[in-house]
């Protein structure tokens, strides 16, 4: 299952409580660019330098805990790390290297092929895996996003909204994949919806194109 979206969206709530309903692994691959880029902060590599960038996203062993949503980072448990404040700038602006998605996205889909999972970020529909039987493309208003983020953050609404509209700029017009709606995704505004009625919405979804979480055979 694909669920891409711009930031505040809801994508990683929505995405974990998916995965628990129906027993699939969750990748955050947002978490994935976050951790490289904190490595590289720890080891006060510039993250303009695309060469050393490259060299961290391929040698970086990144590692997803079934059940409880940690990640760790060669071997640490970096899941409240990655969340410090800086560190989604510092992921957005590493993003868009060729050669660093490239690395990443390999590591998404072998672990896509490894067993079912729910998988969200930018473009998991459309790069990751466009063949994914279940495409999501999770949206709100600007002010909606930077309401929920602002309060996951515990930071001035009109700071996160400025910081989300750099963002969101950055990921729709990046020349290396984009976020774009997939052709065949479902677009589901979450503006003024409570994250029970995504979820609802969601699997009712999931419902109509799966059976207990296995692709239809007709």
């Amino acid at each position: 299952m694909a669920i891409d979206g711009p930031a505040g969206a809801g994508k990683s709530t929505l995405a974990r409580r998916l995965a628990q309903k129906l027993g699939f692994l969750y990748i955050d691959t947002g978490a994935m660019y976050r951790a490289v880029a904190l490595w590289a902060i720890r080891l006060n590599v510039a993250l303009s330098d695309m060469h050393r960038m490259e060299q961290l996203a391929e040698q970086a062993e990144i590692d997803f805990v079934p059940g409880d949503g940690r990640i760790l980072l060669n071997g640490e448990d970096v899941t409240e790390a990655i969340r410090e404040p800086g560190l989604g700038e510092a992921a957005s602006k590493i993003s868009p290297i060729p050669a660093v998605r490239r690395a990443l996205v390999r590591r998404q889909r072998a672990l896509g092929l490894s067993c079912s999972i729910v998988m969200e970020g930018r473009d998991i529909g459309t790069i990751v895996f466009p063949e994914a039987n279940v495409k999501i493309f999770l949206d709100a208003a600007p002010q909606a996003r930077a309401a929920r983020r602002a309060q996951e953050l515990d930071l001035p609404t009109h700071e996160v909204a400025a910081d989300l509209e750099q963002r969101d700029h950055r990921d729709r017009t990046r020349p290396e994949a984009p976020l774009v709606q997939a052709p065949d995704a479902v677009y589901l505004d979450t503006s003024d919806l409570s994250i029970d009625e995504v979820e609802e919405k969601l699997l009712r979804i999931v419902r109509d194109r799966t059976t207990n979480g296995k692709e239809r055979t007709h």
